[in-house]
């Protein structure tokens, strides 16, 4: 049996990208909520997870689209009650999701909350501020909700938690991104609150996280990757790879971010020696003039620009992922920096010419920024 969490809030608020980041985007909607009095509830699960997410509709200005979506919790709480056999859809947890742009949470969507939820008076709540990009702003934004609830009388026990997140990459330049955040958070959270019966081991939780995270991590590489083929395109001299260093110093830092490391002195130094090694690497400085040796290699010096640059960001990314992962699980620490270097130098050994000469003759019909992005990115996410 798994556990139900009721997300809330008013429409654009980001459930959608919210659940999605949770769970996974490639999972599907499941039997319940596809007919009968729940058709206007979608409901969402992953089997690795003790919980079930009910998405339901957006709280809207408009009076009666406001009241569908109420009557459409209503609807599926009531029904849980009224046989026992119906156990498995009691609500477990509610994310009251708000969106961190507005810097204002709408008192209306508070009574909004407890009266879909009226059957529910005791489950927990954790407020859920969505895209909160700003990290100076969230400071103010958990004071605003927590001094919203407290106004509330009948709900403000219920208030276990406000975590901001960023559900999905949002990139800031093209070479600082706004990571996703607070989701393995939020599903620690949740799991917490629910009835021990229903509750997964801390392995498999903790199992499913860094699959996320891991996730979270390579959709930077696909962004730094891409900014990397824009700047290679540019028809200058490419053998100084100091032209990549900003994209890759974005892309390394966010990757840290994403596996929690803290950005300290030891940790600037541990991410400082994986730049160097991406900048003066002899093979990567000197790729491009050992590719026009190999036979088979005839495409425009942009175009092979812009793949060379893209696969050193993709393989010093790739490379990224794996250290700041070692150090998550506890296997390395951010002083083995001769431990890093060797294994950044490995990404770009003769391994990587053969890597880019395939990539490079698969793309030989092609000068399509998308295709070419997704033929790296196979190449190195291996």
């Amino acid at each position: 049996m798994k556990g139900n969490v009721l997300v809330i809030g008013n429409s654009g608020v980001g459930k959608s990208t919210l659940i999605n980041a949770v769970l996974g985007e490639d999972r599907a909607v499941t039997g319940y909520g596809t007919e009968g009095t729940t058709k206007e509830l979608a409901i969402y699960e992953n089997r690795e997870l003790p919980f079930r997410v009910i998405d339901s509709v957006g709280f809207e200005p408009s009076f009666w689209k406001e009241q569908r979506a109420i009557r459409a919790i209503k609807r599926w709480s009531e029904g849980s009650a009224k046989e026992p056999s119906q156990e498995d859809r009691r609500i477990n947890a509610i994310w009251f999701c708000i969106d961190g742009t507005s810097r204002k949470l709408f008192p209306q969507t508070i009574k909004n909350l407890s009266r879909a939820t009226s059957m529910w008076e005791s489950v927990p709540v954790i407020a859920v501020i969505t895209k909160s990009y700003s990290v100076p702003e969230r400071k103010e934004n958990i004071e605003m909700v927590n001094n919203a609830f407290a106004k509330q009388k009948r709900y403000s026990s219920n208030l276990r938690g406000v975590i901001p997140v960023v559900a999905a990459l949002y990139p800031l330049n093209d070479c600082a991104y706004a990571p996703p955040e607070g989701i393995t958070e939020l599903i620690d959270t949740t799991a917490n609150l629910l009835p021990e019966g229903i509750k997964a081991s801390e392995l498999d939780i903790n199992r499913f996280k860094l699959n996320r995270k891991r996730t979270f991590a390579h959709s930077v590489v696909g962004a730094a990757t891409l900014s990397a083929l824009t700047i290679g395109a540019v028809p200058i001299p490419f053998p100084d790879t100091a032209i990549l260093a900003p994209v890759e110093l974005g892309e390394i830092k966010t990757v840290a971010k994403i596996y929690g490391i803290n950005q300290d002195e030891k940790s600037k130094q541990f991410i400082q020696s994986i730049v160097e090694v991406g900048a003066i690497s002899l093979v990567a400085k000197n790729i491009i003039n050992v590719l026009k040796s190999i036979p088979g290699i005839n495409i425009g010096a942009a175009l092979l620009n812009a793949i060379v640059a893209g696969s050193i960001v993709a393989a010093i990314g790739e490379g990224s992922i794996y250290a700041f992962e070692q150090i998550y699980l506890g296997n390395k620490t951010i002083e083995d920096i001769d431990w890093v270097k060797k294994l950044i130098e490995s990404k770009l050994s003769s391994q990587f010419i053969e890597n880019t000469v395939s990539t490079i003759k698969n793309l030989v019909n092609t000068s399509d920024k998308e295709t070419i992005l997704k033929t790296i990115l196979n190449t190195y996410n291996k």
